[in-house]
């Protein structure tokens, strides 16, 4: 673990983030810059042993949870790993908050819904998911709030880029670079989401003194990915008509893919807090700031 000023007790705060490894967890490390934050990978914590869990939580005010097995398609052939981390890894962690009063964030993901809308999610419209990836995640969502009943916050978020690890826009950057044309699928809708963003949200949100509810963590407005990908390529300063269009029937994927994934932003006005700002305005920041180099 990394830890920030281990020796103060006990004026501030003190955040534990988990999934220290990940693209998340290092924005959200440097959005609590400065704070009483320890960042935990899961080399130095694994969610999924609850003795681990029961020690590491104890003195932390927030916990942050950032870890989660991400691999949708594996997650098909491996539900029972993927629960493991992302049901019962939340189900410790919440349980381990509940016995000291600490508040619970739990990221999640639009894969709980089936992607069957024809208008944005509400965050209390009732989950659905249609992939081992979604049940996982949905399973953690339920858990987290049974068990830490009234200080639990779940933060769903989609399309998740940013600098750390793997995600589309680096893909798409790299494949630029590799072929002249790019073929991308213009059937799924959604919201590309910058993690620095998330992260600046999620730190909104602990520090507003909301401790319970659901919250939409992605940047406002929507496009489907063949939008995302020639945005991408007009933000490098490259020919965006090199991307054409096609069909997710072109490529087709063990773990099926919801086709609308853009949910509503209701309830960050009951935290005293505003919407995520558009995906546009996002990526332009992420070129600038040298996120996407």
């Amino acid at each position: 673990m990394v830890g920030a000023a281990e020796g103060a007790r006990r004026t501030v705060t003190r955040y534990l983030v988990t999934g220290g490894a990940g693209m998340l967890a290092a924005d959200l490390a440097q959005a609590l810059e400065g704070r009483d934050v320890t960042v935990a990978a899961r080399s130095e914590l694994d969610i999924t042993d609850p003795a681990a869990v029961d020690a590491a939580v104890v003195d932390y005010d927030v916990v942050i949870n950032a870890a989660a097995y991400t691999k949708v398609d594996d997650a098909e052939s491996h539900e029972d790993e993927a629960e493991a981390i992302n049901g019962t890894g939340p189900a410790n962690l919440a349980r381990a908050a509940a016995a000291t009063g600490a508040t619970l964030i739990q990221v999640s993901t639009d894969y709980v819904f089936d992607g069957s809308a024809t208008e944005p999610y509400a965050e209390l419209a009732p989950v659905n998911p249609v992939s081992a990836y979604g049940r996982t995640k949905a399973s953690g969502e339920r858990q987290a709030m049974a068990l830490n009943p009234g200080r639990t916050m779940i933060v769903r978020t989609a399309w998740l880029y940013g600098a750390g690890g793997g995600n589309f826009a680096k893909t798409m950057l790299k494949l630029a670079s590799d072929r002249d044309t790019l073929t991308v699928v213009d059937d799924q809708l959604g919201q590309p989401t910058w993690s620095a963003d998330l992260a600046a949200q999620i730190v909104a949100l602990a520090d507003s003194g909301t401790t319970s509810g659901i919250f939409h963590g992605t940047n406002s407005g929507e496009t489907t990915w063949f939008g995302f990908a020639r945005e991408i390529f007009a933000q490098a300063g490259l020919d965006p008509e090199r991307v054409s269009s096609t069909t997710s029937a072109q490529f087709v994927r063990p773990a099926p893919r919801p086709s609308y994934s853009v949910l509503a932003h209701g309830s960050w006005s009951d935290a005293g807090l505003s919407p995520m700002r558009p995906w546009q305005e996002a990526l332009a920041d992420a070129f600038r700031t040298g996120a996407l180099a």
